[in-house]
């Protein structure tokens, strides 16, 4: 099979009854190992994995790309059909009370939407790590990720409750899953809230494989200016990435100029998008 990489959530969805719903969820399956990255925001990745024929009880590992709701809430309902106990990897901070605090407006919840407890009495078993996790000698995950570039921030609605306080979300959880092939590597971004360039800066690091084959998930360009759209696409092209899969929150502008500057070596990755590689 090599490598097979499907969107099982995602904003939009294909034809066939998908669900499209807004979050993300990608299924990474190899000859060693099936790993779930992100479980959408609710139904939509256990529906459209109905529909599509893949049964969630074989995922073997899920890793959560951050805590927001959208990447996390559909968690429940995929521990539910898998059936079984799994090893959940993400970041300790998946746990802190995030908010998306909008001047003028209330501060809204935006965190995992369960208790701890619950998710683990159906079977859920939490790694937390702030360093990289090698999950198989050629998957592994990012663990924090630096910030280097001086074009990528964080957004500063994004924020976190401690007591009574709100303070500026470093996103000390987000982060990507990197799988080395032999043409170099497979990047599978969540958000990418703390920069796609940081991201595979950081990845090209960790593995030394200079390299990139693909990248896939949400590059969080949406809010982003022009400029730093710009940049990034400059950044892209220099590290040479063989093939983009954007969507989630790249956004439609920052995705329409990228479908034009990279031509088809650009895919507009939505629900019911396989991929082998």
């Amino acid at each position: 099979m090599g490598l097979q990489i499907t969107t099982l959530s995602e904003n939009t969805a294909g034809l066939g009854g998908l669900m499209a719903e807004w979050g993300l969820s990608i299924l990474v399956e190899s000859e060693e190992i099936n790993i779930l990255f992100d479980t959408g925001q609710s139904l939509s990745a256990s529906h459209n994995a109905d529909l599509m024929g893949i049964s969630l009880s074989r995922i073997d590992k899920i890793v959560l790309s951050h805590g927001h709701f959208d990447h996390t809430g559909g968690l429940k309902q995929v521990l539910l059909r898998a059936g079984k106990e799994i090893e959940v990897i993400a970041h300790p901070d998946i746990w802190a009370a995030k908010y998306s605090r909008r001047e003028g407006e209330e501060a809204e919840y935006i965190g995992i939407p369960f208790h701890r407890q619950t998710l683990e009495s159906l079977g859920a078993h939490f790694k937390l790590s702030r360093e990289p996790v090698k999950i198989t000698d050629s998957i592994m995950t990012t663990g924090e990720i630096p910030m280097t570039t001086d074009y990528e921030t964080i957004e500063p609605r994004l924020v976190v409750k401690e007591g009574k306080r709100f303070k500026p979300d470093k996103l000390l959880d987000d982060q990507a899953l990197i799988i080395t092939t032999g043409a170099g590597l497979v990047v599978i971004l969540g958000c990418a809230h703390r920069g796609i360039i940081n991201t595979l800066y950081h990845a090209r690091k960790l593995t030394g494989v200079e390299a990139i084959q693909a990248v896939f998930g949400g590059c969080h360009l949406m809010n982003a200016t022009e400029e730093r759209v710009w940049l990034t696409i400059a950044a892209l092209k220099e590290l040479g990435v063989q093939q983009l899969g954007f969507g989630h929150c790249t956004g439609l502008a920052a995705s329409a100029i990228m479908a034009r500057e990279f031509g088809n070596s650009f895919l507009f990755n939505i629900a019911g998008t396989t991929i082998s590689l």
